[in-house]
Formats: C-alpha cells, sequence, structure tokens
C-alpha cells in the first residue's frame, strides 16, 4: 500500500518491517495472513472503521489481510456448521496466522456481535487446532471516556483460545470524535497507538509462526494417539 494511502502518518519515522530480523530459519518469507473481526452492524460502525484503519496499516507492514463481515453469522448452535457464513468464519480461522479482534464496548463490555464470531471458531476441528499458537491484537471503541473492559476480556478469550495476545492494545474513546466524514480516522494519540499494535502484531507473528508447533508441543498431548487426541479435544469444546 503507497504511503498516500495512511494520510495521518508521519512517513519519516514509519519504518518497514525486515522479516529477516524476526522471522524463525526456514520461514518461507510469505506475507503475514491476518483476519480481522468486528463486532457492530451498524451502518456506521466505529469498531469496522477503527478495523479497516488496522487492514491498511497491516497491509503496509507486508500482510495479506482479510477482514470477516459477521452480517448474516447466526447466534451459536443456531445454526449448523455448514452453515456458509459459519463455514467462511472457520475457513478464514484456518487459513490466518494472526487475528485482530476490534469490538465496542456495550454495557461494559464486548458485544454479542463480537462473542458470536469468537464463539463459532472451534478450539479444534478434528486434529486442526485453528487459533491455537496463533497472534492476536485487541482492539476497542467507546461512545465515552475510555475503558478497557472489552479489550480485557477479549484477552481472556485470547487465553482460552490459546492464542499467544501481544502486549500492546488499543482503545479509542469518544470515538464518534475521532474519524471524518470519509469514515477515515484522524489524527490523534489513539491513531498512533492504533500504529504500534498492528506494527506489534506484525513482529510478533513473524517471530511464531514458524515456531507455532514446537511453542504448543506439550507432553500430556504425546503420552496420547491421535485418535484419542481427537477425541478428547472435540469433546471438550462442545
Amino acid at each position: 500500500m503507497p504511503i498516500d494511502d495512511l494520510p495521518n502518518i508521519d512517513a519519516d519515522s514509519l519504518t518497514p518491517i525486515n522479516p529477516a530480523l524476526y522471522a524463525a530459519p526456514g520461514d518461507d518469507g510469505h506475507p503475514p495472513r491476518v483476519l480481522i473481526l468486528y463486532g457492530s452492524l451498524r451502518p456506521v460502525s466505529y469498531s469496522r472503521l477503527a478495523a479497516e484503519e488496522a487492514a491498511r496499516l497491516l497491509t503496509w507492514f507486508g500482510a495479506e489481510v482479510k477482514i470477516f463481515d459477521p452480517a448474516g453469522l447466526p447466534l451459536p448452535d443456531g445454526a449448523p456448521a455448514d452453515q456458509p457464513k459459519v463455514q467462511e468464519l472457520r475457513d478464514l480461522a484456518i487459513w490466518s496466522e494472526a487475528m485482530v479482534w476490534s469490538s465496542p464496548e456495550r454495557h461494559g463490555a464486548m458485544t454479542g456481535i463480537m462473542k458470536a464470531q469468537i464463539d463459532w471458531i472451534p478450539l479444534a476441528a478434528g486434529a486442526v487446532r485453528p487459533t491455537q499458537g496463533k497472534t492476536l491484537a485487541v482492539m476497542q471503541v467507546c461512545g465515552g471516556s475510555q475503558s478497557f473492559n472489552a479489550v480485557n476480556q477479549m484477552r481472556i478469550l485470547g487465553r482460552w483460545m490459546r492464542m499467544i495476545t501481544i502486549p500492546n492494545q488499543s482503545s479509542v474513546a469518544k470515538a464518534w470524535s475521532e474519524f471524518g466524514e470519509d469514515g477515515r480516522m484522524l489524527p490523534s494519540a489513539y491513531y498512533n497507538r492504533i500504529v504500534d499494535v498492528m506494527e506489534e502484531l506484525v513482529k510478533f507473528t513473524l517471530m511464531t509462526r514458524a515456531r507455532s508447533a514446537a511453542l504448543t508441543d506439550r507432553y500430556s498431548e504425546r503420552v496420547e494417539s491421535a485418535a484419542e487426541l481427537s477425541k478428547r479435544v472435540n469433546q471438550r469444546s462442545i
């Protein structure tokens, strides 16, 4: 993505990421694959606009980005797993090496739309674990003063999904005042923080993606046969 598509960036301060500084030996160097989820269906959705800003930055940093549209996704357990939107989400989760979760804070929590997307992603699908060992960045937008309830909840979920949640995070206060009529985020410390978070996510993804299998290799699972492990994990994810 050309720097001209990032009008609020200080071009002298935005540094390209050199994969060679972070990647594991033998990494094939393909662009990090990032899936972005957002938690609102409103026509003007600030969590979606923040997600789109994140996507632009990730693309500039060299990632391949896909954004999932939650419109039409049924409630968890309200449809079979082969329902088209459910299957689309699960396929994207398997495809990804990293995720960004961007949710509004509503009634002091992440939205049900955000939680439903995460609940549709299984801990295991046969012997495949769609989220284990992958990196995660969390963001939230607030209608009023700054809060961290949603990002804190998403961190708990990230741990539950066995993801590597990066240290940095973003919380945008009074989100309605942080975006212009064109839907682009205005210059601010909040915008700069999103830049920080996306830069960090790409670096952590490069560092861990080729090491994920080694990092998640467990003694307790090695003593089980593949068939026993698949049966046990699937039972626990119901």
